[in-house]
């Protein structure tokens, strides 16, 4: 694809490069076709005077009637620099007499329709070499895309569209050529093939991934060298289970680092709880402000097993605390949670303004914290290191409470007490100002994350609260989401579920039931999760190398169909699937399913060698193949209350079943029932060493 890239690159300048008029008609303002949509993220888009329509299939076709090139906008709603283009760029009267009057404008909420952000975002790295949102791609009216990019200027958005324009109405065949060419190499990237060689794993091949990714981890500051930085939850979970199993000092210290300088940083909102979805600085300080679920659902996770693993005070406050967020903020009264929270809000003016809601100016902590003020600033750091902009701080610690409390002789108990009536002055204050507007859809994968991250802080700290909000929004996406033909829907909006789920949710889903079985012992949890990998396997499954599509294949209408494998900020579909039926081949004596997890990540064993931190989820597989993994059961009548205490270890090499009464649903529970004693069976691939009635003494035989 090189010569091709040079290509676009060359094909991008002449297109810029072209000169540009200008033109001073107005439309009127009125709602366009996204006033019928559910998405916030559309309806903010509803008034402009860009005829946006929605990403369906009459679009599509009429883009192809009047034979007009398709504009293709993808953002997201809380996303800063989306707002931007939009207030510069789509509210303009003349910006959008030239796209009403040249395209079919198609405005696409990429949390909604991830499927073809995949596609177009594809297409622009390939043309550009980098991507991001707000996403802007201009296509024949096929859906064959001929050029993109990020966010441009009024000016730059306006050159690009004559220039585009002209070339489609003067020299069709040359868009046409850009396209076919495009679309190739879309169609070719990340095409995964089957590897045919016998699947072996050796843990030094583990070891020699881990010491590769070292090069790219920052040890001082914590996170992957440069910036921006981003928290990147399941490679750090990985790494915390890659010392407990493999001892690496190193890494421990990073981890630990990693997670407090998190914990310190302005990412982390010091008075509500809760992250931001990224620094853009290298010392967590500034975020870029939207807080999002899918994010703050993971570092739950994250946090609570890395409590489970050091009983770090610090990790089980930021549990405690981003959870009081996700409860008052990013949860329905059904149990479901929302999205996210904008980056902007109003400022004191009433502009719209980045983070205006969670910075402060030195005048107002002084008047909210009097006497206190000096001993908040030095811990706070309202100084060089904590300062933002315009006069503005954004809270930032650098030391330990024990530190502290140490240098300014106070007694740790007086200074914890001390930042508790800090944080709940600053928050009264803060829930006085305009807040940041919600995102409240509903979207499938990012509910069964947070239903993870409330299992994993249950099996952390015994809150019941945290397994009852679990278990209803279990049950939320049992009674809405899930659809009589036995498929997932992806979103949810005032009782509407509009989008096929795509394997993400599936994936999600699976493996949050597969969890919460483990916690419940209610094996409707594990049966429903077998149910949905057998539909994935009927609707998703590629035949040919063992993987699974993104889409459905009852959704037919894009110019790729893509696999998804490179775990990002969050772990790709195929890399949970693959790990959900190792554990579910366990359960249930499945070898399809235990052989296609292993050729799963078969297929994947070079790339994963040679860029670790792009495959972290698959190395928690890899591991699973390579080091000892059990399967444990509970049997008798105290089954629960014991479980209870087992799941509150960290343990990342087991599986956990259980039953309180004679079951033979399962093979691993078969004939291990006692009417007089509870047993606790610590087994490898289904035969079990000799029971133990103590916990204690059957963790004993769970080596690392």
């Amino acid at each position: 694809m090189k010569n091709s890239a040079k290509y676009y690159l060359i094909a991008l300048f002449f297109l810029l490069t072209l000169s540009c008029s200008k033109s001073n008609s107005t439309t009127d303002k009125k709602s366009n076709d996204l006033i019928h949509e559910t998405s916030p993220y559309l309806l903010q888009h509803a008034y402009n005077p860009v005829n946006w329509k929605a990403w369906n299939r009459k679009t599509l076709e009429l883009a192809k009637k009047e034979n007009k090139l398709l504009i293709i906008s993808v953002g997201y709603s809380a996303c800063h620099w989306c707002h931007v283009m939009e207030e510069e760029s789509f509210e303009n009267d003349s910006i959008a007499k030239i796209m009403n009057d040249n395209f079919i404008n198609i405005k696409v909420d990429r949390e909604e329709r991830p499927d073809v952000d995949k596609v177009y975002m594809n297409a622009v790295q390939l043309m550009t070499g980098s991507g991001g949102w707000p996403l802007n791609c201009i296509a024949l009216p096929d859906g064959r895309p001929i050029f993109g990019g990020t966010y441009f200027t009024k000016e730059q958005w306006s050159k690009v569209l004559i220039s585009i324009s002209k070339l489609y109405k003067e020299e069709p065949q040359k868009a046409i050529e850009f396209a076919e060419n495009l679309t190739k190499g879309i169609q070719e990237s990340q095409l995964i093939t089957l590897n045919k060689a016998v699947p072996i794993f050796n843990f030094n091949e583990v070891t020699s991934s881990i010491n590769f990714l070292k090069n790219q981890l920052d040890t001082i500051k914590g996170g992957f060298k440069n910036a921006p930085k981003f928290p990147m939850p399941n490679s750090l979970d990985f790494l915390i289970r890659y010392n407990y199993q493999f001892k690496d000092q190193t890494i421990d210290n990073y981890t630990q680092t990693t997670l407090t300088k998190m914990a310190y940083g302005g990412i982390y909102d010091q008075i509500g709880g809760g992250f931001s979805r990224y620094a853009v600085d290298e010392d967590w300080h500034i975020p870029h402000f939207e807080k999002m679920l899918y994010d703050n659902a993971q570092l739950v996770s994250l946090y609570s097993k890395a409590y489970l693993n050091e009983k770090n005070e610090l990790y089980k406050n930021v549990v405690l605390e981003s959870l009081d967020f996700i409860k008052e903020e990013l949860t329905a009264k059904n149990g479901a949670f929302y999205s996210s929270l904008d980056a902007d809000s109003k400022n004191e003016l009433g502009k719209k303004e980045e983070g205006a809601f969670y910075s402060w100016k030195e005048e107002e902590l002084k008047q909210l914290l009097k006497n206190d003020f000096n001993l908040f600033k030095e811990f706070y750091n309202l100084n060089e290191y904590g300062f933002w902009e315009n006069g503005t701080y954004v809270l930032i610690r650098n030391t330990s409470t024990e530190a502290f409390a140490k240098a300014h002789n106070l007694l740790l108990d007086d200074l914890n007490q001390k930042i508790k009536q800090w944080k709940k002055i600053l928050f009264e204050a803060r829930s006085k100002r305009s807040k940041p507007n919600l995102d409240d859809k509903v979207l499938t994968s990012w509910n069964a994350l947070m239903t993870q991250g409330y299992i994993d802080a249950y099996k952390a700290f015994g809150t019941k609260e945290y397994l009852d909000a679990a278990v209803k929004n279990a049950n939320f996406l049992i009674e809405n989401q899930l659809r009589s033909d036995k498929g997932l829907n992806r979103n949810f909006k005032n009782g509407k579920s509009t989008i096929n789920g795509y394997s993400e949710d599936y994936a999600a889903v699976i493996h949050a039931f597969i969890s919460l079985y483990e916690v419940t012992l209610d094996e409707k949890w594990l049966l429903a999760s077998k149910k949905l990998m057998d539909t994935l396997f009927i609707n998703f499954f590629d035949e040919n190398n063992k993987m699974f599509y993104f889409t459905t294949k009852q959704d037919k209408n894009l110019i790729a169909r893509k696999y998804e494998v490179i775990d990002g900020v969050m772990p790709a579909s195929n890399s949970i699937i693959a790990n959900s039926l190792f554990k579910l081949g366990h359960y249930f004596s499945d070898n399809n399913y235990l052989k296609t997890s292993e050729q799963m990540l078969n297929n994947l064993k070079e790339e994963i060698k040679m860029n670790p931190g792009n495959y972290s989820n698959w190395l928690h597989l890899m591991t699973n193949f390579t080091k000892p993994f059990y399967e444990v059961v509970v049997a008798g009548k105290e089954a629960s209350a014991i479980n209870k205490k087992l799941i509150n270890k960290y343990l990342p090499n087991i599986l956990i079943a259980g039953t309180s009464e004679e079951n033979n649903t399962l093979p691993l529970l078969s004939y291990k029932f006692n009417e007089d004693s509870t047993f606790i069976y610590v087994c490898v691939n289904g035969t079990c060493k000799l029971p133990q009635t103590n916990l204690l003494e059957a963790l004993k035989s769970i080596k690392k």
